[in-house]
């Protein structure tokens, strides 16, 4: 195979190309090594850490691969015209955050994989074309390793050897958890805040009609029982399909720890040997434990996706359940302002649903004690302060548009 020549010193069309597309690939993988050695430095994940700092020393040496190439070409040393930090601080990826940034990384290297694809075709250069099937390799490798941050399934070699403590490791999987687990409160707390959205809801068309027909029962019931069904309907409905997207995509990432454990056992027996470690076993029990488990892969996915998603199926939300306590909660709610409208009229109903609306406030707020940290006080104090803005407000504008309408 007959490569790029010089021609009384100097290069050819074709060693002019070669050179411009091996410096390309030389500035890509410079800006590969300062952007995976920043995301390093900065990365609080002790396993994500050293992961993302090996990546960086493995683009650190593709790019001595082709400067070496280039030199040989006769070419000059190239010089890295991007930023200290690569591409970490791109904008997109200074919004998306570190998972985000890692999603980024790993489309970049499956298009640096299909351009090196393409320059194997082109290349006429056996020397630049066995450094491009090396780096094609171990750029797979990357690719593979970001797909295993993303989806926190550290590859083995990269945690053998950590001298990490059961603790510190415990800290770190406690802080995945909350920031990424849900934290649900149940169907009580679906129902508290079903109560919490009709009350406010409807307490806000009641006080808006009163305004508008000075307190006239007949509208405010007729607009209120409208709101109360419409709000009640799009409550259940909506926590019906929250509940059901719950349950698939909890089905979906089941199914991708499936696949994982299919394509790769002793990975997923590491990362459950792991999770059991820093509960306290020692890592030969650990291990142990873990290879008892494996022995039936239903079971091993079990453990790990219970251990993985931080969830069982049975804990997730039915979604019968939820639709029902949501709609009903919030017809509950809802009905509670409209209620004196039913046996008075003018401004005497008015003040009276305006006193049980803000009083239901207080107690909607001082019930979401029981699911949140804020004392009860404090809560139904905040509830009651929004509830009497939103009172005034739309009163006030009920009665401009009554003004308007006359």
């Amino acid at each position: 195979m007959a490569g790029p020549t010089l021609v009384n010193n100097k290069p050819t069309p074709k060693l002019r190309k070669l050179l411009a597309a091996l410096e390309g690939n030389w500035q890509a993988e410079m800006t590969g090594y300062h952007t995976y050695r920043t995301l390093s430095e900065r990365d609080d994940d002790p396993l994500r850490k050293e992961t993302l700092r090996h990546m960086a020393e493995a683009e650190a040496q593709h790019a001595a691969l082709w400067e070496k190439r280039i030199i040989e070409l006769g070419g000059n040393k190239p010089e890295y015209r991007g930023k200290p930090t690569g591409d970490a601080d791109s904008l997109a990826n200074r919004m998306g955050g570190q998972r985000m940034a890692l999603r980024r990384l790993e489309i970049d290297e499956s298009r640096a994989i299909a351009s090196y694809g393409q320059q194997l075709k082109e290349f006429n250069d056996e020397p630049s074309l066995a450094v491009l099937r090396q780096v094609i390799e171990e750029e797979r490798e990357h690719y593979q390793e970001l797909s295993s941050l993303i989806r926190q399934r550290y590859p083995r070699r990269h945690i053998e050897g950590e001298p990490a403590k059961a603790q510190a490791l415990l800290d770190e999987l406690l802080a995945k958890r909350n920031r990424s687990g849900r934290q649900a409160a149940g169907w009580i707390g679906d129902a508290i805040y079903g109560v919490n959205d009709g009350l406010g809801a409807i307490f806000g068309i009641v006080s808006g009609v009163s305004g508008a027909t000075q307190g006239t029962s007949h509208y405010v019931l007729l607009a209120g029982i409208a709101g109360m069904i419409a709000s009640a309907l799009s409550m259940g409905s909506g926590a019906y399909l929250a509940a059901k997207s719950e349950r698939e995509i909890y089905e979906a990432e089941l199914a991708r720890e499936r696949e994982a454990i299919e394509m790769n056992g002793p990975e997923a027996r590491e990362l459950l040997s792991l999770y059991y470690q820093v509960k306290g076993l020692p890592e030969d029990e650990a291990d142990h434990f873990v290879e008892h488990i494996a022995k039936d892969k239903e079971q091993l996915l079990r453990a790990l996706s219970a251990e993985r998603l931080s969830a069982t199926e049975d804990a997730l939300s039915n979604p019968i359940t939820s639709a029902v306590s949501g709609a009903v909660s919030t017809a509950v709610g809802a009905f509670i302002p409209i209620i004196p409208f039913f046996f008075m009229s003018g401004y005497q109903a008015i003040i009276t649903s305006a006193i049980i609306s803000l009083a239901a406030h207080f107690a909607v707020g001082a019930a979401k004690s029981l699911i949140t940290v804020r004392s009860w006080w404090a809560s139904g104090t905040e509830m009651t302060l929004v509830g009497a803005i939103e009172g005034i407000v739309t009163y006030v504008i009920g009665i401009g548009l009554g003004k308007v309408g006359t």
